[in-house]
């Protein structure tokens, strides 16, 4: 595809986040083609089993796809020949994209459950191994041969039937792009059917996949201008953090002053697994508007900043792989060397849940409010009763409510302007700077209080805090931007990645769920 035709694509495909800067550009809703793949071996399958068959009504043919598919599984696991096996695989591969979500889902809970381990075959070693008992003097060295035979049959009956699948892929052509389209279905299956033989086949799966693309496997590429259109395009279809409005937007992100690098596979050729995009900057940015759509970026001799403002996932298979941390610590290292004038490596982090938890817990606390003032009695309060807000903030609330409002105090008061589906409070210089100090303070109990299992409740903070990063810095009325809006009120954090202290931070974070901040977040608390 030439950059002419990616342009043209782009144009139909994309709407630009601020039409007012680009009124030239057509604006149309993006959209991911499907899988011609998958359309190509439903149709090819089905007339076979409509050949063999001499059934053509639909449901019919569909039965007879999947057991035809079943089959097809069963003997890419069990086949012992080379030639036979590459061609039961390429079938295998075809004929599962030629099922429906409802038949894939039946499909890999027969894989779970069928192809699992061996139960029968691990009790009779347990049992072998626990009647044996320890070596005299005499005859040690006799009985500890035994002792290793069946310690060797044991680990070899541990390990699933499907765990043959999964490692014949692995080294099959397109096997691994397959396997992670598998488990993304997987992952799809386990939140309608969370049963234990899908969680330990996603589990399996998982550990598998993590262990094949570690870092030693992954190829390292800065993506440029110069990159082939079918990969530019790519990173425009999977960027999920700021969408790429169109086509001077993807060109500035790849251009001067810009960075933007991915991990590639070479069992995946031509599409990152993940990819981080790099401003070069004086100082470490406080909104997205100027990383995005201030011009002209600085000369790259004069940055002092590298700054990490997107990290973006193209494979949902993968999720809860943590190829990022891998990727940050080599960009860093790269960037480092090529200039070593960069001295500072932060992020511009979006705050996802904050505006949700925020709205869950006024709601819960509203209630409880409300219920305490119906109990009219001078019971104590409930043990999950708290006071979100500050006297001097509940007198600031209380005077932004009107006559015609029913609001009884500041958390109702600050519930009802959040709720707000359209956001008014976001455009309002008479509520901007009443809420102010009260989200900053809010949002900083979130990012360093607010924990589950021990960990940051927020999914970003979390991955950031684990790669050994601190939080630096919370900027109000950050990202303006109608999702920045509704997730978090406009507000962005910056995590900063000090070298020195990069590996420390991520132990105690492990270890006891310590979050390190500079002093400017601990003070809003």
């Amino acid at each position: 595809m030439s950059k002419k035709s990616l342009a043209i694509l782009m144009r139909a495909r994309m709407r630009p986040n601020d039409p007012t800067k680009f009124p030239h550009i057509s604006q149309f809703p993006k959209e991911i083609p499907s899988n011609p793949q998958e359309n190509r071996s439903r149709d090819r399958i089905l007339l076979k089993s409509t050949q063999e068959t001499g059934n053509s009504s639909d449901f019919s043919s569909s039965r007879r796809v999947y057991d035809v598919v079943c089959e097809t599984m069963h003997s890419a696991i069990s086949a012992s020949k080379t030639g036979v096996l590459d061609i039961t695989l390429n079938d295998f591969q075809e004929g599962y994209f030629s099922l429906s979500l409802e038949d894939r889902e039946k499909l890999l809970l027969v894989l779970a459950k069928e192809y699992d381990v061996n139960r029968e075959q691990v009790r009779e070693l347990v049992k072998q191994y626990l009647g044996l008992e320890n070596p005299a003097s005499d005859d040690k060295e006799a009985l500890a041969s035994v002792f290793y035979r069946i310690e060797r049959n044991l680990r070899h009956a541990l390990k699933p039937t499907y765990e043959v699948l999964f490692e014949r892929l692995n080294t099959h052509p397109g096997g691994l792009r397959f396997l992670c389209i598998l488990r993304a279905d997987l992952l799809s299956i386990l939140t309608k059917e969370n049963t234990p033989s899908l969680r330990t086949l996603d589990s399996y799966l998982k550990e598998k996949l993590g262990m094949w693309l570690s870092p030693a496997t992954l190829e390292l590429h800065q993506i440029t201008w110069d990159d082939p259109a079918s990969l530019l395009e790519k990173i425009v279809a999977y960027e999920a953090v700021h969408p790429i409005s169109n086509l001077l937007d993807l060109k500035r992100r790849l251009g001067i002053g810009r960075r933007c690098f991915g991990y590639f596979h070479p069992s995946i050729p031509g599409e990152p697994l993940i990819f981080i995009e790099v401003a070069l900057m004086e100082t470490v940015a406080q909104t997205i508007q100027e990383v995005l759509w201030d011009n002209p970026p600085i000369p790259e001799n004069q940055a002092t900043c590298a700054l990490f403002y997107s990290i973006s996932s193209t494979q949902p298979g993968l999720a809860g792989i943590n190829l990022g941390k891998f990727l940050i610590k080599r960009v860093i290292t790269l960037v480092k060397k090529d200039m070593p004038h960069v001295s500072t490596f932060a992020t511009l982090s979006p705050i996802p849940g904050f505006m949700q938890w925020l709205i869950s817990k006024l709601s819960s606390q509203s209630r409880f409010a409300e219920d305490e003032r119906g109990t009219q009695s001078n019971s104590p309060s409930s043990t999950f009763s708290e006071k979100i807000l500050l006297p001097e903030e509940e007198q600031a609330l209380m005077g932004l409510s009107d006559e015609s409002s029913s609001s009884s105090n500041g958390m109702e008061v600050l519930l009802n302007l959040l709720s707000v589906k359209n956001c008014e409070w976001a455009t309002s210089p008479r509520i901007l700077p009443v809420l102010e100090p009260i989200l900053m303070r809010l949002c900083a109990r979130y990012l360093l209080q607010e924990k589950k299992r021990g960990k940051a409740l927020d999914s970003v903070a979390n991955f950031h805090l684990q790669n050994g990063a601190m939080v630096e810095r919370i900027n109000w009325t950050a990202d303006r931007s109608e999702k920045g809006i509704h997730q978090s009120g406009g507000i962005m954090v910056n995590y900063v990645y000090r070298l020195e202290n990069i590996e420390d931070y991520a132990q105690s974070y492990f270890e006891s769920g310590k979050i390190h901040a500079s002093p400017g977040i601990h003070s809003r608390l």
